[in-house]
C-alpha cells in the first residue's frame, strides 16, 4: 500500500531521514518503533504528504506523491484517516459535531445521514449517550475514542495513529490497542502505528518496523522482531537503557 525509497529529510543541519527504505503492507497493522526523537511523527507527515522529503519518493497505492501538486494530494488524502496524538478535537464542539465534521465538510449527506452515521461510528468505538458532552467533559481513553471515530468516519484505506496511547494508563492503553485491533478486523484498513508501547503493541499488529538514526534498523514480525539479536532492537524493546542507546 505504501513504499518509501531513499526518503531523505533534514531541518537544518539535523538529518531526521536518511535514506529511509520501508514498505507498509496492505490490509495490515504495521507499528513503527524507536526511540523518542528519531524521526517517527516526520515519517507519518511524509506519508501523508504533509512533509516532502529532500530526496527519495513516497508512492501510495501505485502513486508517486512526492512532487504532487496540492490538488492532487488532497485527493489522496481522501483515502487517508488520521488519529493525532492529542486527538485533535476541537473544544468549542459537542462530540457529535466532532465526529460529523468530516461529513459536513466533504459530503451531501442529509442531516439524517449524518447523524446516522456519527452514532454508528461512535457505537464501534465502544461510546453512547455521550454526543453532546463537551472534549473537556471526557476522560482521556474517551477522547482518543472520539478521534478513532471521526477517522473512520469516511471508511479510509488507511488510518495512521500517532501515538495513540500517550498519557493513557496501562490499563486503558491495553484497552485502546483491542479497539484499534478489533477495528481493523471491521473496516479492513492499512493501518501504521507510531508508538513507544513496546512489547504491548507486538499483541494487535502484523508488522514492524524499528526507526534508529534516520533509518530502519530492522523490520519484520513480531516475533521476528522479539527474536532479534541485533543489539540496538534488544537494548529498545527490552527497555535496558533510558535516552540514546548505546550502540552506534
Amino acid at each position: 500500500m505504501i513504499e518509501l525509497f531513499r526518503v531523505t529529510k533534514a531541518f537544518g543541519d539535523q538529518v531526521v531521514l536518511n535514506h529511509l527504505d520501508l514498505t507498509i503492507p496492505t490490509g495490515k497493522i504495521t507499528a513503527v518503533i524507536g526511540p523518542s526523537g528519531e524521526g517517527k511523527s516526520v515519517l507519518l507527515r511524509h506519508i501523508i504528504g504533509l512533509l516532502k522529503p529532500d530526496m527519495g519518493r513516497v508512492i501510495v497505492d501505485g502513486e508517486d506523491i512526492t512532487h504532487m501538486s496540492r490538488a492532487e494530494l488532497n485527493r489522496v488524502r481522501e483515502r487517508f484517516g488520521f488519529l493525532f496524538q492529542n486527538s485533535a478535537l476541537f473544544d468549542s464542539m459537542t462530540v457529535f459535531e466532532n465526529v460529523a465534521f468530516p461529513l459536513q465538510e466533504k459530503t451531501r449527506l442529509s442531516k439524517d445521514e449524518i447523524r446516522d452515521r456519527v452514532r454508528r461510528a461512535l457505537e464501534d468505538v465502544g461510546l453512547r449517550d455521550v454526543d453532546d458532552k463537551y472534549p473537556d467533559q471526557l476522560s482521556g481513553g474517551m477522547k482518543k475514542r472520539v478521534g478513532l471515530a471521526r477517522a473512520l468516519l469516511l471508511k479510509p484505506d488507511i488510518i495512521l495513529f500517532d501515538e495513540p496511547t500517550t498519557g493513557l494508563d496501562p490499563i486503558i492503553c491495553n484497552a485502546m490497542h483491542r479497539l484499534i485491533k478489533e477495528t481493523h478486523q471491521r473496516y479492513g484498513f492499512t493501518a501504521v502505528i507510531v508508538t513507544h508501547e513496546v512489547p504491548s503493541i507486538f499483541d494487535i499488529c502484523g508488522y514492524v518496523a524499528m526507526l534508529y538514526r534516520g533509518r530502519i534498523q530492522m523490520r519484520g514480525t513480531p516475533d521476528e522482531i522479539r527474536a532479534s539479536e541485533d543489539p540496538v532492537v534488544r537494548q529498545f524493546i527490552n527497555g535496558e537503557l533510558e535516552g540514546p542507546l548505546k550502540f552506534v
